[in-house]
């Protein structure tokens, strides 16, 4: 059944940066607006000038893009900075109301009047009748009696009392709105049903429903999902913890990985599976089955997810989104020896060992580069006394034989006999050989590797290896 008189509201600020709480709460405004056919929309959060700029925005946009939701998906983007003439018509019929009252309290004083230096502000002003006037913010009058009851669909009923409440500032006092009015007024202007955000926007919610109440119109639903948390149980910081929507991105992790992963953060389907495509999801999304405990957002769990979503990926798509990570700057080979061939034969082992698609280039460069890069421990492990040198040039004597045909089954039959002939398994017999062609001790399969990097250039990197090693 569908309502399309529903309208959530997804309120980012431009901060330069799009956080995964923001995209979390994004996911859940998008997927209620979905499954009961109404509207999602978009108001950047502008009204702090000195944090909002256009490109931030233009960040907000993409990042959304990216994770599936893009303009076909939601009214707007609006400014709230756009409706600031409805909420200086706000605060003043608020003060007209006698809902309001000026204040020209300093922060100094209130704490001289306070026994408690932590105490909020204590009313000197309600009775003053103050006039609008320069320093002179307007406050919101908290009613007498109480508590305000928030009905959250995730958290329940949730009191909060009025003498826990201060008169709160709802514009400055050269006129311009405090978010907590501007927010209110904006909902109200664009028939907004549903808020649906993070718990740390909570403890504003008595304040908010206080001014819908007071504006004469009736508060929306509520809904706080859980905070999410790091390993340690704190709440993600950006300062300590990775946190960035583009880090992710950059890095190499699906879209649709994300969106499966922010969605289970507090929420499960019900029957035990975790990979779910999105559209299955939505049907089986209810905002009052979202736990209220913190939800530990977990960068492990997260990269096997990514893993499993880049081994169900058909090959050439594969190919394809790895695309990126393989050309332009930043790559550790030259432009013109990349070879597109070449790596479409490499690209079914590799997408099978990488977790993110970033790994493809440690995994790969070792063919499109003239001589690979040591991992100097790897060395070190793989060309012990003894082993080293012995098979190092034992590999040379075997695979120069051009009677030995190179495919990946005789490359390894030669090389396993090479081996035995020094009291060597396999295992240790090739660890020599993979450094010396790859440069590290773990990568894709050594034979199929040597197959596609040819006769030439393997002996060429045995005898470079050999040389080095003897140095």
């Amino acid at each position: 059944m569908t309502d399309t008189s529903i309208r959530t509201r997804f309120a980012p600020s431009p901060t330069g940066m799009f956080h995964v709480g923001n995209a979390r709460s994004l996911l859940l405004n998008w997927v209620v607006a979905r499954q009961s056919g109404g509207a999602m929309v978009l108001r950047i959060e502008d009204t702090d000038a000195a944090r909002s700029r256009p490109e931030w925005t233009e960040g907000i946009l993409s990042a959304m893009a990216w994770l599936g939701v893009d303009s076909t998906q939601y009214e707007g983007p609006y400014s709230q900075t756009d409706y600031a003439d409805k909420h200086s018509e706000a605060a003043q019929r608020l003060l007209k109301e006698g809902l309001a009252y000026y204040c020209d309290c300093k922060r100094e004083q209130v704490q001289a009047r306070r026994d408690n230096p932590n105490l909020g502000y204590d009313g000197f002003c309600r009775d003053r009748g103050l006039e609008a006037g320069t320093g002179r913010a307007l406050r919101f009058r908290i009613p007498e009696g109480g508590p305000t009851v928030v009905e959250d669909k995730i958290r329940g009923r949730v009191e909060f009392p009025h003498e826990a409440l201060e008169d709160f500032v709802i514009a400055r006092g050269d006129g311009t709105a405090l978010f907590v009015l501007a927010n209110v007024v904006d909902d109200v202007e664009m028939g907004i049903t549903h808020v649906i955000r993070g718990e740390e926007h909570l403890s504003n919610t008595p304040k908010q429903q206080l001014l819908w109440e007071a504006l004469a119109h009736t508060a929306p639903v509520w809904a706080h999902a859980p905070v999410l948390v790091n390993e340690k149980r704190q709440k993600l910081s950006k300062r300590r913890d990775k946190v960035a929507m583009e880090s992710y991105q950059a890095e190499g992790f699906l879209p649709e990985t994300m969106v499966n992963y922010l969605m289970l953060l507090g929420w499960a389907p019900g029957d035990d599976r975790e990979i779910m495509p999105i559209e299955e999801m939505i049907p089986l999304f209810d905002l009052a089955d979202v736990n209220s405990s913190p939800a530990f957002f977990d960068e492990k769990k997260l990269r096997a997810f990514n893993g499993d979503y880049i081994r169900a990926l058909d090959v050439d798509e594969f190919v394809k989104r790895c695309a990126p990570y393989l050309e332009g700057e930043g790559v550790p080979w030259r432009p013109e020896d990349f070879d597109a061939a070449v790596f479409a034969q490499i690209a079914p082992l590799a997408q099978s060992r990488v977790a993110v698609l970033s790994e493809i280039v440690p995994n790969v460069d070792f063919l499109f580069l003239d001589l690979p890069v040591f991992d100097e421990k790897s060395w070190v492990k793989a060309m012990k006394p003894g082993i080293g040198a012995e098979m190092l040039t034992a590999a040379i004597a075997t695979y120069s034989d051009e009677s030995l045909a190179w495919e990946p089954e005789a490359l390894k039959g030669a090389l396993e006999q090479a081996g035995a002939a020094q009291g060597l398994k396999l295992g240790k017999a090739q660890a020599p050989v993979r450094v010396a062609v790859t440069g590290r001790t773990v990568g894709l399969p050594l034979f199929e590797s040597l197959e596609l990097l040819g006769r030439e250039r393997t002996l060429e990197r045995l005898r470079a290896a050999l040389e080095r090693l003897n140095a």
